[in-house]
């Protein structure tokens, strides 16, 4: 990489980005010098005018915390409860004193959190920011470039929260703010995340240097074509009805169906491809660089999730949804 290469992958800090192979370079570059940062803090240049907040430190704050749920407080929603398009991941379980996974995805439920916090605290750190919807966007920062995915984010209601799960707001409505939230857990942005990676936990450093797609690339069938799968993604219970009436549907919570969302995802992530300028070689070398080159090949990209997939389903069932649903688009 050249110096300016580096400057164009990390334009904030000028940290030189690690890769495995000059394929990974080259991939991520390419992106680099097609979509801009999500802010750059040289030029000031932030297109969606994003801003983060870590609302209450686990240590900091612990003298705030409640045991049991009682008038004028709230959970207190932590990183490990939630992953992509889901708000309820995971649920704390009192005899194992620990967070289990929450296998009930019936639409009336809810989970439940380790702790609560005052509904007047929570409102107090939220005069912070200028933020009027009654659900956030967080990303979770425990991570790891290893694991089944890096960049987790998840839609939640508007609660107490936890700095493990960063919050993240823009002035934009709810419908543009859906292509943020898909933008986010797109394989793609993962990919070069993982790259950009040498830590087991996502900064804000790391963060603002990601390449989001700017709003003015996106065209009103773009909006439509994502904005209507994210909403199937995140209204899957009573709790996301704020999300999905700032989204003008007033219908009831859509169905947890597996093949459903796993349909809805793979046509997502082949979008975003799309729109991040790659060609189909390109995008089945970030699915498995091995498809490409062989076993032997020394990069790899999501192996735990082909792994977990093989074992559960027989194939690489993301692999193959997503090539299709690229084919598709033409």
């Amino acid at each position: 990489l050249s110096p300016q290469d580096i400057a164009l992958i990390n334009p904030n800090t000028l940290t030189c980005p690690i890769f495995r192979t000059s394929q990974d370079a080259e991939i991520t570059k390419k992106i680099y010098q097609r979509v801009p940062v999500l802010e750059n803090e040289k030029t000031g240049i932030n297109p969606w005018g994003i801003s983060f907040m870590a609302m209450f430190h686990m240590s900091n704050d612990s003298h705030l915390f409640k045991d049991e749920l009682a008038e004028g407080l709230l959970p207190l929603y932590e990183g490990n409860i939630v992953h992509q398009y889901d708000h309820r991941y995971a649920t704390f379980c009192e005899k194992k004193a620990t967070y289990i996974a929450n296998l009930s995805k019936d639409y009336s439920t809810s989970i439940k959190t380790q702790y609560y916090v005052s509904k007047e605290e929570t409102n107090k750190r939220l005069e912070k920011v200028s933020w009027k919807n009654n659900w956030f966007f967080g990303i979770r920062r425990i991570t790891c470039n290893t694991n089944m995915r890096t960049v987790i984010g998840s839609v939640i209601p508007k609660t107490a929260v936890t700095y493990g799960l960063y919050l993240i707001f823009s002035p934009i409505n709810t419908l543009n703010y859906s292509v943020i939230i898909a933008n986010c857990n797109s394989f793609i942005l993962d990919y070069v995340c993982r790259n950009c990676l040498s830590q087991p936990s996502l900064t804000y450093g790391v963060i603002k240097q990601l390449p989001i797609i700017p709003p003015h690339w996106y065209s009103p069938e773009d909006i439509k074509y994502i904005s209507s799968r994210v909403l199937e993604l995140v209204y899957t219970s009573y709790d996301m009805k704020p999300f999905a009436l700032d989204m003008g549907y007033e219908g009831e919570p859509y169905i947890w169906n597996e093949q459903r969302r796993a349909k809805l995802r793979a046509e997502l992530d082949a979008k975003y491809a799309k729109l991040y300028g790659l060609t189909r070689e390109e995008l089945r070398y970030i699915l498995d660089p091995s498809d490409i080159y062989g076993s032997e090949f020394p990069s790899e990209t999501f192996r735990v999730l082909k792994n977990n997939e093989i074992k559960q389903y027989g194939e690489y069932r993301t692999q193959r949804l997503v090539l299709a649903a690229w084919d598709i688009m033409g």
